[in-house]
Formats: structure tokens, sequence, C-alpha cells
């Protein structure tokens, strides 16, 4: 069984930063430059290189007796602006200094975990220095850059690159550790594999949609609530331009993080309940408002939709002449002269426009696939009616008198998933549901101080 690998998204998080470090300097705003910690810290200093660390720095949380300092949560915060795509203002920095603040915590756990661990069982599961050199060597080979140009990139940007190498460490190592611990012992039963070929088959008829997401975890972030309040900003942040896929790596609890929110298409059934009720409320392009759901808040982009198996998707050509409804019959009857000698002429749609544009008051152009239902009914009664090549004859519309060319017809929907891909989904979920399970058990057990 070839099963999907499980990656949490900081390392893909961190091929977003390559693409933000090759880009043409991204500049942080003033606002970004006063980044303080909880209590109020000097800040760092604004975009200068990294260096040695203030004396004067304070305490922002305390993890099991290990510190994290205002300036560790000052340099995440820097690394995460670089990384989401958002502009930074004074609005939503207090929401950038709570998700790296989070980060922190969770990677000082994990790591917290991975050593105990590894002097229980007199084990290596924590990433050594020629780990984490690989990691970034992958980095800046996605910026076209050499390892000594990155981290000069880096620096450049007021981020130290002991930051990023701390945050690839705990990614490197806690995927090992899922992974190779709990991954192993994972299996996906044929009645599981049976059960989602069924419902697949049930929903074959409806329609599908592509999808992309942001899942906010509540038991990560403090509550419904706050989950709540989180995905609103990020809405807002989208609506004002930020790239979904960057905000999905570094916002996203979901397993699709590590693929910029890329969920691909899904069918009724495959995603929450209230995730299905707004989706067939979207049109393709459109952004969801937060939907609450049982454990977290999710954010949808519709990237497209088609319908089921039982639709036929059909791609249409026109030559056209505009006719207002009230046009006289003598204005209609020369229209459809025009066209009928068009579509005497035309042997299809690979000539349609051509003919098409010889005849003066005549445009014509390619109409695209859609489903038939979709058509207005005129257009219809046509696109049923033609073989793929056919031309019809004039159909009137609201807006004129066309003869359409019907240059390709299929079935809607996609082919069925095979038992494999099947398989390796599942998989990939249920190790994400397991790894957000590990990390929720973590924090219950662990002794978290913010300040």
């Amino acid at each position: 069984m070839k099963h999907l690998r499980y990656v949490p998204g900081l390392v893909a998080r961190g091929a977003a930063l390559a693409a933000a470090l090759a880009a043409a300097g991204l500049p942080l705003v003033a606002a970004a430059q006063d980044l303080r910690g909880p209590l109020g810290a000097a800040p760092a200093a604004p975009a200068a290189p990294a260096g040695p660390r203030n004396m004067s720095e304070s305490v922002a949380a305390v993890v099991n007796d290990e510190i994290i300092s205002t300036y560790d949560l000052a340099q995440r915060m820097r690394l995460l602006i670089a990384t989401s795509g958002v502009q930074p203002t004074q609005e939503n920095l207090p929401q950038f200094q709570r998700e790296a603040l989070i980060s922190l915590i969770d990677e000082r756990l994990q790591l917290q975990e991975l050593r105990r661990v590894e002097k229980e069982r007199k084990i290596n599961i924590v990433a050594d220095e020629e780990d984490v050199d690989r990691q970034l060597g992958e980095l800046a080979q996605q910026s076209n850059l050499r390892p000594e140009a990155f981290v000069t990139a880096l620096r450049g940007q007021g981020i130290n690159p002991d930051t990023l190498r701390e945050q690839i460490r705990a990614e490197i190592s806690w995927r090992r550790w899922i992974q190779g611990y709990y991954g192993s012992r994972l299996r996906i039963g044929e009645d599981q594999v049976t059960l989602v070929q069924q419902r697949l088959a049930a929903a074959a008829s409806k329609p599908q949609y592509q999808v992309s997401e942001v899942f906010i975890d509540a038991n990560r972030v403090g509550g419904m609530q706050a989950a709540t309040a989180g995905a609103q900003q990020l809405v807002q942040q989208l609506q004002q331009g930020a790239p979904f896929p960057a905000v999905a790596r570094q916002f996203s609890a979901a397993a699709t993080a590590a693929t910029g929110g890329d969920a691909g298409w899904v069918s009724p059934g495959e995603m929450p309940p209230e995730v299905d009720a707004a989706l067939e409320q979207l049109r393709p392009g459109q952004l969801s408002a937060p939907i609450p759901v049982r454990d977290g808040v999710y954010i949808v982009y519709l990237r497209d939709k088609r319908g089921g198996a039982g639709g036929t998707l059909v791609n249409l050509k026109q030559a056209a002449v505009a006719l207002p409804q009230g046009a006289t019959p003598g204005d209609e009857a020369a229209a459809r002269v025009k066209l009928e000698a068009i579509r005497t002429q035309a042997t299809g749609c690979n000539d349609l426009e051509a003919v098409a544009g010889r005849a003066q008051g005549v445009v014509a152009g390619d109409l695209g696939e859609a489903e038939v239902s979709d058509l207005i009914p005129a257009f219809q009664e046509a696109a049923n009616q033609l073989q793929v090549g056919q031309i019809s004859q004039p159909v009137r519309s609201p807006a004129g008198l066309h003869v359409l060319a019907v240059c390709g017809k299929r079935a809607a929907g996609a082919a069925q998933l095979d038992r494999e891909q099947i398989e390796n989904r599942l998989y990939g979920q249920q190790l994400s549901m397991i790894a957000r399970r590990a990390m929720r058990d973590l924090r219950n057990s662990a002794t978290i101080e913010t300040r």
C-alpha cells in the first residue's frame, strides 16, 4: 500500500519563505517593525541584520520550565509575516503574535516529548544539524540561491537564521515520530475503503466542488471564541488580497496546509455538513464566511464546481446577430438570412468563427464548456439534439439570433477514486487527526504560563 506522506506543514511553510525571499525584497511595514512581547518589551531592531540577543529581553512564556523569550517571539513573528502574504497592520499584529506564540509553545512541547522518548528508549528522533542543513539547502534551492545567500536574505529581512533552523528541527523531528510510531501501526481496513466507495457512488450524481480550505483548530488556539475571531480576521485579510495558499500554510491545522489548503475535488459528505451547506451557496471564485464546526472553524474558497455524473457538459461556439426583443420582423428576417449563409458555408467548430468574421454585423466566439442544464432553454434544446461538429438552425434568445456549433460533449463528473487513492486519502486524514490529538494531550498535561 502506497500512503501519502504526512507533512504537518512547517517545511512547506518554509517553501513559502523561499518564494518570499526570492521576490524582490519583502518589506515589513512600520507596524511589523514594532514587534513587542506580551508585556510591552523593547522591540527587535527593525529590518536590521539579526545579531546577538538583547540582554534586556523578557519572558513571553514558560513551557514546563523552559523559557520562550520576547526575542524568540519577535523573531517568529517576523518569519510568520514573511511567509503568510498578509500585509501586517496594527489591527492584525495581535493575531500574528498569538499564532507565533502558539507555534513556539507547540514546538517546545514536541521537542521536550521527543527528548524524553529518546532518553527512555535510547533511540535518536530529534533532527541533528545535518538534517536541518539538508532542509535549509532544499529551501535555498527553491529560491534559486546558494545556502550562504539564502541565510543572507534571511538576515536582510531581520530574521535570525536560527529561528528558521529551530522551526525546521521541530517539524522534521515531530513528523519522524508521528510517521514512525503511529503511522507504522495505522491500518486502513477494507471495510473503510468500501464505505467510502459506496458514499462516493451515492454522491456521483450530485455536484462536485474544487475546494481550498483553512481549518482553525479550536483546541489549539484556546477555544471556539478565539477560533472564530481568528477566522474572521483571516477572511478580512483574504478579501484584501492575501494569497489563500500562503494563509493556509501558516494558519491552517488541516493536513492540506502543506499544499496551500488544496483539498481537490470533493463530493457532498466528504466534509462536515456545515461546510457542505456553505458550498451549496457559493459560486466559483467566492470565499466563505467562517464556518463553525464541532472542533473548530473552516474557511473555504470555491475554485470550481461541476455537475454530477448524470449531467452533460457541452463545449459551444456561436455566431450571432444582436437583436433587441422589440426588433421588427424585417430585422429578424435579415439576421436569419446572414446566419443561414454562415451555417451553409461553415463546416463546424474549426471554421465557424472565420466564416462569421467575413459577414457584416455578425459576432462570433467560443462560449466555452458548460453543463447543458445551466444553458438557457433555447440553447439547451440545440445542445441536446446536435452531435459534435454539427451547427444548429438559428436560435432566438433575448439578446439576439444565434447559430451554435457543438465542439465537444461529455458526461459530467470525474472518474471515481480507485482503492489505492482512497487508502492514501484515509491514511493522510487519520494520521493528521492522530497528530492533532497527540498535541492536544501534550498541551493538557503541560504547565504553560504566558506573560
